[in-house]
């Protein structure tokens, strides 16, 4: 990987983050008294971004099912896990004495779906972004396009698949001329922008799925996200329906019933639904927004789930990878592997926010896991997984991945960043989280994120540390 130089700090010439040259970056502005405009606390996003936030947005954000105890348990799982540090050839090269001094920093690639991905991160499907910032997903797409971080649009977004997609577009073309130097983006030196930043950008497309009386409008939406340069599918098993969350009740605020079209602005764009509601209600969408709204809401929220039989009508409409979403049960995880009908699994809980007293997340992942690898006879996987709820810092994410995760997904903490900050403030959470997970992985001794170099051996139960000393006390 090219991406660390010998000579710190490079801040703008990046093709594939350069997280550490956003430290060195902040250091050198320091010494002109400049201070950064976001703290770099994880803990501190969430409480700035709530002063921001009206109370029907902060409730919605922040707000969990329940009383939240599964949000609660997401984020202790965490601290029952530490990280082992080994000393011993630290700082030394990867590839033995001839190296280049680049090669000392640990490498951040991951190999996923038959791509090589620049970092081990993705933005999780978040909806309704408008609520947090005026430009929204937007904004969200641009940054992660401009940091090489996989942004998973929602079905449940502000904003169409098109518009989306031409955001992202454009923050890969401007990661292009950072990289190049070039004037237009496309990393030809010429300035004459043939490509437009098209096909540089990784986006996936999340799925709320309607019920099988709808599919031709799950098959259109499919059909969008392909024609606008979506290249996975990842499906949400756990929300059929929403789930009890007394934050947005006590407020009396669904964003999904409103005629703003913050929840709902996929469906009200989309040819095949308009043509629905026409048919049945005799009027245009445009004319009776509130009632298309309930219709659109109605249509992606069921209230009955999906089979593994159903997934088969997605195989044969989406020739791109397929992900599922939400899988929180090693039973479930090894009947999806054996199906050989996806691609991937992301182990999820909807960070808490749709079912209140379950697991935490990164408690199921190690079984879910090795159910994947049983299933698949003890070789390689033939599917991959990915996590998703509770993730905060790059120590989470260096202990997910530890624990078999091929990915983390990102969710509320750059929603808190495109409150504070927009557009910057997502890219600064961004290059935050891989700068923690950078230095947590170079000075723990582990020199790559691959399997063979970060797994459940660099961990340690916290717990266990202590049992020997309590039988010593005892005895």
């Amino acid at each position: 990987m090219d991406a660390h130089p010998g000579k710190r700090p490079d801040t703008v010439k990046h093709a594939d983050p350069d997280p550490l040259g956003y430290e060195a970056e902040v250091y050198q502005r320091g010494l002109r008294y400049q201070r950064p405009p976001f703290t770099f606390k994880p803990l501190e996003w969430e409480p700035l971004a709530s002063e921001r936030m009206s109370a029907d947005a902060r409730g919605y954000v922040l707000g969990s099912a329940g009383t939240g105890e599964t949000a609660s348990k997401n984020r202790a799982a965490f601290a029952k896990w530490s990280i082992v540090p080994r000393r011993l050839g630290l700082g030394s090269s990867r590839s033995g004495g001839g190296a280049k001094k680049k090669d000392v920093f640990p490498n951040l690639d991951v190999e996923l779906f038959g791509r090589r991905l620049p970092c081990p991160i993705a933005c999780a499907p978040v909806g309704v972004q408008k609520i947090m910032n005026p430009e929204g997903e937007m904004a969200a797409a641009r940054a992660a396009a401009r940091e090489r971080v996989p942004f998973i649009m929602s079905t449940a977004s502000s904003t169409s698949i098109e518009d989306v997609a031409r955001a992202s577009d454009e923050g890969a073309a401007e990661n292009a001329r950072e990289a190049s130097g070039d004037g237009d983006g496309d990393g030809d030196g010429d300035g004459d922008g043939d490509d437009g930043g098209n096909g540089k950008a990784e986006r996936w497309y999340q799925l709320y799925w309607p019920a099988r009386e709808h599919d031709d409008i799950t098959i259109s939406l499919l059909d969008r996200a392909r024609r606008a340069g979506f290249s996975v599918l990842v499906v949400t098993l756990d929300t059929y329906i929403l789930g009890w969350r007394p934050s947005d009740m006590d407020n009396g605020y669904n964003p999904f019933l409103r005629s703003d079209q913050v929840g709902v602005a996929i469906g009200l764009t989309d040819p095949v639904f308009r043509a629905h509601f026409k048919k049945k209600h005799g009027h245009d969408v445009d004319d009776e927004m509130g009632a298309a709204a309930a219709e659109w809401t109605r249509t992606i929220f069921p209230g009955t789930g999906h089979t593994l039989d159903d997934v088969a009508f997605l195989r044969s409409h989406w020739d791109g990878p397929i992900v599922l979403k939400g899988i929180q049960s090693a039973e479930d995880a090894r009947e999806i592997a054996e199906s050989g009908l996806v691609d991937g699994i992301v182990v999820s809980n909807h960070g808490g926010r749709q079912a209140d007293g379950g697991v935490s997340s990164l408690g199921v992942l190690p079984g879910i896991v090795q159910a994947v690898k049983d299933a698949s006879g003890g070789k390689d996987r033939k599917v991959h997984v990915l996590f998703d709820s509770g993730v905060r810092t790059g120590a989470d994410v260096a202990k997910a991945l530890a624990l078999g995760a091929s990915m983390c997904l990102i969710g509320r903490p750059y929603v808190y960043g495109l409150v504070l900050g927009g557009e910057e403030g997502v890219a600064h959470v961004l290059r935050s989280l891989l700068g923690d997970l950078e230095l947590t992985l170079h000075l723990s001794g582990i020199e790559s994120v691959a399997t063979k170099y970060l797994n459940k051996g660099s961990l340690v139960k916290e717990d266990e540390l202590f049992k020997e000393v309590q039988t010593y006390v005892t005895y």
